[in-house]
């Protein structure tokens, strides 16, 4: 469906009330110039009994226009009270406004959606708004893990999420693809090459990769090759086969990432730092240099817990501690090699040499110690300019019946991404690995993703947007024959309903829900938290489940009311703003959101 563009949503619309009324305070009592209303804001209260909004206006603003917080609620919600959208006005403990609408804004609200449909909530891109999210980038040493797997859905959802919220995203992978591991996997990769010759490489080493996935790039490299390479040396087939292991290693997580539907914009290889006409890495130590970031010098020992790039002589080093981080960090080794840091750090300066002042990275669970560091070196080499926000993705201990899941054969001592997908399917996969905060730890049970049941999250949403459709097929059998099949056909039908009808408070619960959503994707996107669109999503789904159980025992209350066409169309606008809604959150997470459910 073509996107829309968005109107004001009820609570930007109460927040611009509140915003015009402090304004007119302002100029009535000579308020001090340049007063920044950004702090206000307009929420759903704690306790749904205080109201149906709730504004901070007057704590926030009370002291810089020396005024106790109580008095200046009270002038706030006098001019409330004028206002034809409230109902009610209540002020709480030393200054908190809590609002009760008039119904109608409910109904007005429904409208919203049903004008917008799957684009509603979204907000328009602004100038400027480019962000960077940088997700996945798993070494190229092998199959993507399950852990992998979170990491991937949630940045993927993240990105589609400020995408939504009106930034203009590119989603970008790092391939490391130099470095110690490389190598070792050349090494590994050359051994398989030669058992496809024939010979016999008995049991693989120590610090080799042991798994059979590089079965197929031996063999692809004997196919290739013959035996050319066992007559080089290692300093000639290295490089040879590290490269075709890269490759094929990536075609197969760019494989996998396309089983989650998950595809990045930008693949950049740090191999490409150092590499071609100009060392970016050598470029960034420098501009440091010129700002007086990097020096010679010597790390005290560390205390406590050990710091695994210590080491006792002069080297050079990046002033971290001049920008937050703890300790100042080495660039080169002893070896006279960049440290994974230094090309880190010209990763992200070229990330805002392109353009990207604001950047995301989310790293896995054993990458905490790292953030610090790397917001340093952020700052650092965009002047204070840039912003990097690292989100921890925590890991996955995957279950089948409540049972720790055996190893896989085939990747030697993990179980890859491909099974767990092949097994329960994407749908599954993405919403649950999005059904709990990113930074804490997931238990993914393979056995409970496929009930069918309210406890199953994934099914349940679902099936809201799959029931929401069987409504649809039964009021044209049985009321509403003209109702239209196709989406934007059905929304201009239903605008036309009479949603003040709507009047059961089970039936005005779910257009407060559904009130909620364009607030929820903004506080989303903000913090950087995907999580709680699916969170969103099950409470509203929930609701909707409950309300049509309703009918059961109240009949007046169902969805379908033979003898009342007016009513029953009321009532299907509703349906289609939680379809709407249900598809537009599924949408974002990246999970299908079916007409029809077995």
């Amino acid at each position: 469906m073509a996107e829309k563009s968005t109107s004001l949503h009820l609570f930007a619309d109460v927040l611009a009330r509140v915003h015009a009324i402090c304004g007119k305070l302002a100029a009535e009592g000579n308020w001090p110039a340049g007063i920044d209303f950004s702090r206000v804001v307009v929420e759903p209260p704690r306790d749904a009994s205080h109201g149906d909004m709730a504004t901070n206006a007057a704590m926030v603003l009370a002291k810089e226009v020396k005024a106790k917080p109580r008095d200046l609620a009270e002038a706030i919600a006098t001019h409330l009270r004028a206002d034809d959208l409230i109902e009610k006005v209540d002020i709480a403990g030393p200054g908190f406004i809590n609002l009760s609408l008039k119904a109608g804004a409910w109904a007005e609200a429904l409208r919203t959606v049903l004008s917008e449909g799957e684009a509603y909530g979204r907000i328009a891109q602004a100038a400027g708004a480019k962000v960077n999210v940088e997700y996945v980038s798993a070494n190229p040493t092998g199959p993507m893990h399950v852990g992998h797997c979170r990491g991937a859905v949630f940045g993927d959802a993240l990105a589609s999420l400020l995408q939504f919220a009106g930034r203009d995203v590119t989603r970008e992978y790092y391939i490391n693809d130099a470095g110690a591991q490389v190598d070792v996997l050349a090494r590994s990769a050359y051994l398989r090459y030669r058992e496809a010759l024939g010979e016999d490489i008995g049991a693989i080493p120590d610090g080799l990769y042991p798994g059979d996935y590089l079965k197929p790039v031996g063999q692809a490299l004997a196919s290739e090759y013959g035996d050319k390479l066992r007559a080089m040396g290692e300093a000639q087939w290295l490089p040879i086969v590290r490269d075709k292991a890269i490759a094929m290693m990536m075609d197969e997580i760019k494989d996998d990432l396309s089983a989650l539907n998950i595809k990045h914009d930008v693949f950049f290889s740090e191999r490409s730092l150092i590499s071609g006409d100009s060392n970016k890495v050598a470029e960034t130590i420098d501009f440091l240099r010129s700002r007086g970031d990097v020096y010679e010098g010597r790390l005290p020992p560390p205390k406590g817990a050990p710091v695994e790039d210590w080491e006792d002589r002069e080297q050079l080093l990046f002033r971290a501690t001049a920008y937050g981080d703890d300790v100042d960090r080495p660039l080169i080794k002893s070896d006279g090699t960049y440290t994974y840091f230094a090309s880190d750090i010209a990763n992200h300066k070229n990330k805002f040499d392109r353009g990207f002042a604001d950047m995301i990275d989310v790293f896995g669970a054993d990458h905490g110690g790292y953030i610090k560091r790397m917001q340093a070196a952020v700052k650092a080499v965009t002047a204070g300019e840039g912003m990097l926000d690292v989100k921890i993705v925590q890991l996955v201990r995957l279950l089948r019946g409540g049972e720790p899941v055996k190893m896989s054969k085939r990747a030697g001592d993990f179980v890859t991404l491909r099974e767990v997908v092949d097994e329960v399917g994407r749908d599954a996969v993405r919403f649950m690995m999005l059904y709990r905060k990113n930074d804490a730890v997931l238990d993914f049970d393979l056995a409970k993703v496929i009930e069918q049941s309210r406890d199953n999250p994934v099914f349940y949403v679902q099936y809201g947007h799959a029931r929401g459709h069987s409504i649809f097929r039964n009021a044209r059998e049985e009321v509403l024959p003209d109702l239209p099949v196709q989406e934007d056909a059905r929304l201009a039908y239903l605008a036309r309903a009479e949603v003040e009808r709507l009047a059961d408070p089970a039936e005005l619960d779910l257009l407060k829900r559904l009130a909620l959503y364009p607030r929820t994707i903004e506080g989303a996107a903000a913090a950087h938290e995907p999580h709680r669109i699916a969170f969103y999503l099950y409470d509203l789904a929930s609701e909707f489940h409950a309300l049509w159980n309703k009918g059961n025992d109240l009949p007046n209350l169902r969805f379908i009311i033979k003898d009342d066409a007016g009513i029953t169309r009321a009532r299907l606008a509703m349906v289609q703003a939680v379809v709407s809604v249900l598809a537009s959150g599924l949408g974002i997470l990246g999970v299908h959101a079916p007409e029809q459910m077995r």
